[in-house]
């Protein structure tokens, strides 16, 4: 089977029980009964939306300042949850996380069986950049290696993969390649996506992805089950970047930028929705010498329990 784009088990992708709100202006849940009368009510896709750096929401901002919403976030109470408190659902840790932790990178995820004989292409939001020397990413996919997905079982047989990045051009042929194909059946034609070569990996690329990354399997980790002690609930995969492919159009000259105007790069954010990256603010990192040459120095002090 397939993996699914939301890296946990397909019983759990709902994310909520709250009415459905067609109104595109309130809030959603994240599955429909019937999707694509909601979707008929919804605005069309901004075509015309361009990357635009904006100032921040405060542009006066000084140190000591705190918060930029005058004080409205210490009149909200905050609600704790304890992940394994007795009888609440594993799901529900599940739909809380992938709501609260947005938007998240889509590893899109290329493999081939040790043989060559299948292919397997599957997104993956649990997916990161975790050092740059070497470069190394983190794959979370969920499930051990008793049951292991497609991916994983070609990733550990050959200990090689691309990872895409997915923008809005192929947002709906990568979706598609979530289906729960049986093993050995293509979601590269599925998909309609192009496969292109690589140099230090037998698997393939995606030819439409602006970003594409050839990588090596350093080591796995499997996790076990909190609530059901023997079952393995999940694998971490380091992946190390051995070869980047960059669009043309998208690199600086250096090859040390890549333009998110050309990227407009996909990521994932509760139950089943997908977030742009339209807009943008820059800020520089602080220097501490510099910052005590300015009224910040009075704010000085030493850290205290709690800080």
């Amino acid at each position: 089977m397939n993996s699914t784009f939301s890296d946990a088990a397909p019983q759990t992708r709902e994310l909520s029980s709250r009415p459905d709100k067609s109104d595109s202006s309130g809030p959603v849940r994240g599955t429909h009964p019937d999707f694509k009368t909601v979707e008929a009510t919804r605005p069309d896709w901004h075509e015309d939306s361009t990357f635009t750096l904006t100032k921040t929401k405060n542009p006066e901002w000084k140190y000591g300042d705190g918060a930029s919403d005058g004080g409205e976030s210490l009149n909200r109470i905050h609600v704790e949850i304890d992940p394994n408190e007795e009888g609440r659902p594993v799901a529900y840790n599940y739909k809380l996380l992938i709501s609260g932790i947005i938007p998240r990178p889509i590893g899109f995820i290329s493999t081939r069986s040790e043989d060559g004989s299948s292919t397997n292409l599957a997104p993956y939001s649990y997916t990161n950049v975790i050092c740059c020397d070497p470069p190394l990413f983190a794959i979370g996919i969920a499930g051990g290696f008793d049951h292991a997905k497609d991916t994983l079982r070609n990733l550990v047989a050959t200990r090689e993969c691309t990872i895409n990045i997915i923008s809005e051009h192929y947002l709906e042929a990568a979706n598609s390649t979530s289906i729960n194909t049986p093993y050995g059946v293509s979601e590269w034609a599925l998909s309609g996506l192009t496969p292109a070569p690589c140099t230090s990996v037998s698997c393939s690329r995606v030819q439409e992805a602006v970003f594409s990354v050839e990588g090596q399997l350093v080591e796995t980790r499997e996790f076990e089950s909190k609530r059901e002690p023997g079952r393995k609930s999940g694998v971490l995969a380091i992946v190390e970047g051995v070869r980047f492919w960059v669009r043309e159009d998208a690199i600086n000259e250096e090859h040390s930028f890549i333009d998110p105007r050309i990227l407009r790069p996909m990521s994932r954010l509760g139950g089943i929705m997908y977030g742009r990256t339209v807009e943008a603010a820059e800020l520089p990192r602080p220097d501490f010498g510099k910052a005590m040459e300015t009224e910040a120095k009075a704010l000085r002090r030493e850290k205290v329990e709690g800080q």
